[in-house]
Order: structure tokens, then sequence, then C-alpha cells
């Protein structure tokens, strides 16, 4: 701590302050909601102090809140009977409440059924693969595991990473006699 009382300066110290003095734009919904529950009366003490001194600096927002007020004081006004009329005459009365819908056929994507299909093709090519691949592996080590002797040259494996060693090697012995 220094002698008066602050703790000493540091490179996040100083960003905070810098962020802090920063002016940012207030967000008008969260003002507006702000006036509108104060309008209301539905704010917190806390809140209702903050906007109430938001308003003593405010004129055009502390008349929008008073005539808010005085919109939610008055009674509604009565409807007029010609709206109902004019609504009653777009309504067929001989109608059985039941109109008639027709329902458009749903229009299918081409390019999503063959996506659907490569995707399932894809997927039977890779199982059809794997098992393929497992079954060759599996034989070449149960016929490494029951061999007596020392491993031959022959197997699947063998020719799988090293695919020179037998076809390529008897080729060139028949050449060299």
């Amino acid at each position: 701590m220094r002698a008066d009382g602050q703790p000493p300066q540091s490179h996040n110290r100083a960003l905070w302050q810098r962020s802090r003095d920063t002016d940012m734009a207030p967000d008008e919904a969260d003002r507006l909601l702000d006036l509108a529950g104060f309008a209301d009366t539905r704010l917190d003490a806390e809140d209702h102090a903050r906007v109430a001194e938001f308003l003593a600096r405010d004129s055009v927002a502390a008349e929008d809140v008073a005539a808010a007020r005085t919109l939610a004081a008055s009674p509604m006004p009565q409807t007029p009977a010609s709206v109902f009329e004019r609504a009653a005459a777009l309504v067929d009365a001989t109608s059985s409440g039941r109109g008639k819908v027709v329902p458009f056929a749903p229009r299918g994507r081409p390019a999503a059924r063959l996506e659907r299909l490569a995707r399932w093709g894809s997927l039977a090519a890779a199982i059809v693969m794997a098992a393929w691949l497992g079954f060759a592996l599996g034989e070449d080590v149960s016929i490494a595991l029951t061999r007596n002797g020392p491993p031959g040259d022959d197997g699947f494996l063998r020719e799988l990473l090293e695919p020179s060693g037998g076809f390529l090697r008897d080729l060139t012995e028949g050449a060299q006699t």
C-alpha cells in the first residue's frame, strides 16, 4: 500500500481506470424499460431513485412519463358500434365457421435427397471396408498365432504394409535365372 492508502499502480489498475473513464453509450432499450417501470411504479427503491434523478435532468423524458401516467389513469375510450358492424360484415353468417383450406404439397428438395443418398452410401461403404479390413487382419493374426514355426513372408498384413515385398520380388527372381 502507498502512503495515501491506495494500492500500487499496476498495468491492470491503469486498464481498469481507463475503462472506467470511457464513455459508454447507454442502451436505449434499457432506458425505455426503466422509464416504463418508473411510470408504472414497478421499480425497486434504488432503481426508482436512479430514474427519478435522470428525469430531473431530462425534461423530455419527464414529459413522456407524465403523459404515460395520464393515459394509464384515464378510462379507455368507447369503441364505436360501426367498428363491430364492419367486422361482422366481413364474416359470412351462413358459414359453419369452417373455411375451406387448400393444403399445398410440400416441396421436396432434390439436393437434399442426393445428399441423404450420399451420406448413407458412404456409411455403408465405410462399414464394408471396416469389416473386410478387420476380417483380413484377424485372419493373419489367427494364422500367426497358430503357426509353430517362425513367421513366414506371406500374409495379408505384410502385403498391406510392404506391397512390393511379394509380387515384385517373385517377378525379379524369375528374371534372374
